[in-house]
């Protein structure tokens, strides 16, 4: 197979990636090795950044059908007080809040508008294994399908497979690591009528409340590391830390076994280097994020516009487009990505435990009694969260 551009990976990166790319008249195929996007426990905030792009795709009313929640500022309760860590309402765009969506209604979303455009091809069950590489440049990539092994050449090949990518090791391209706050647990609990929970709450460990509609997804936070020490413990150590957040659902903690549990071992990286001669990385790829402030999706979502906007003329032009115009692409983003990881694992580092005694009631965080003390503070973080360090904004 022959295309001009080949995405690696159907996430957000990737989708919207081919997506706007296909708007603009390019032939893109997107590799996804899944056969649908149903996976759980994936990032499910859509920040107003990336409802800012929909509306100026013009196809918000759309996407705001599909059932979401909305959250217009993130509250964080320690101690049994409350503050207000980022509101959003006076953002100067048309949707001032989170919405809080499964992902893979975000994705089967953007497939659908990417689907109308001739030149946008998505194969499912499709997974990328390795490089094509001539003369120093690469020119496609082999993937395995439900058909057998294919090999797709391209001018350009744009790697979304996410911080654990295959083709990004094959090219070369090495990551520095940097130091998560911790790691994550994924569960999900049945959510009653009416139920509230609060969004952020610190204690032994913290715990985050994502409205599901008919069930409670939960991330519960612990120091880097420590899972097989909570393990050991045993279920009932673990039923009763979740249960000291939120006692009204202690008999529905007490049905959660391990095999309920979805660890996620953070990891915080980027790329020196993004490109190399026929190759980009985006999204993950080339910034792995911690899950502080859900804002993951959306710096990958920006990725995808800078990179439509910058190598997306150059596309339109016979040949491979210059390396040059891929580092363009990297000098735009990596400062926002650089100081979005700064801000994970340092300024919000004390509001998650440094061990598993730690409780964060017994020693409240400074930065907690900060935005108590100045709470105008909220607004700043509002936009630094809401719409991250440098907005991106889809060029016609």
């Amino acid at each position: 197979m022959r295309t001009r551009v080949l995405v690696a990976g159907g996430g957000p990166a990737g989708m919207m990636t081919g997506l706007l790319l296909a708007r603009r008249g390019v032939e893109v195929v997107v590799l996804e090795k899944h056969a649908d996007f149903l996976r759980d426990f994936r990032g499910d905030t859509v920040h107003p950044s990336t409802l800012e792009i929909i509306a100026e795709l013009g196809w918000s009313g759309e996407f705001l059908k599909l059932p979401h929640n909305r959250m217009s500022e993130v509250a964080v309760r320690m101690g049994g007080r409350s503050v207000t860590f980022a509101d959003f309402t006076r953002l100067k765009v048309r949707h001032p809040y989170i919405a809080f969506m499964p992902q893979w209604d975000l994705l089967d979303f953007l497939y659908g508008k990417a689907a109308s455009y001739a030149g946008f091809r998505l194969m499912r069950s499709t997974e990328a294994t390795g490089l094509i590489v001539e003369d120093g440049r690469v020119a496609g990539v082999r993937a395995t399908g439900e058909s057998g092994p294919v090999e797709i050449r391209a001018d350009l090949v744009i790697v979304a497979e996410g911080r654990h990518s295959v083709l990004r090791a094959q090219a070369g391209l090495r990551p520095v690591a940097g130091s998560p706050p911790m790691d994550v647990l994924w569960f999900r609990l049945p959510r009653r009528e009416g139920e509230r929970v609060p969004f952020f709450q610190g204690g032994k460990g913290s715990l985050v409340a994502i409205d599901r509609g008919d069930f409670w997804q939960f991330a519960y936070t612990i120091p880097t590391g420590a899972y097989e020490r909570l393990q050991a413990s045993g279920l009932p150590a673990f039923h009763e830390r979740i249960a000291a957040f939120v006692p009204g659902l202690r008999e529905r903690v007490g049905e959660i076994g391990w095999s309920d549990v979805r660890h996620l071992a953070v990891r915080v990286d980027r790329l020196r280097r993004w490109h190399r001669p026929g190759l980009l990385c985006v999204g993950d790829a080339a910034h792995a994020m911690s899950p502080a402030g859900g804002v993951g999706v959306n710096l990958a979502v920006q990725d995808a516009v800078a990179t439509a906007n910058l190598v997306g003329p150059a596309l339109r032009r016979s040949g491979p487009p210059p390396e040059s115009v891929l580092a363009a692409v990297q000098a735009r983003r990596q400062f926002p990505a650089r100081v979005t990881q700064a801000f994970q694992t340092t300024i919000l580092r004390d509001l998650y435990p440094k061990r598993l005694s730690d409780d964060t009631t017994e020693h409240v965080p400074a930065v907690f009694s900060l935005f108590r003390a100045a709470p105008p503070l909220r607004h700043l973080m509002g936009r630094f969260v809401g719409l991250g360090v440098r907005p991106e904004h889809v060029r016609d």
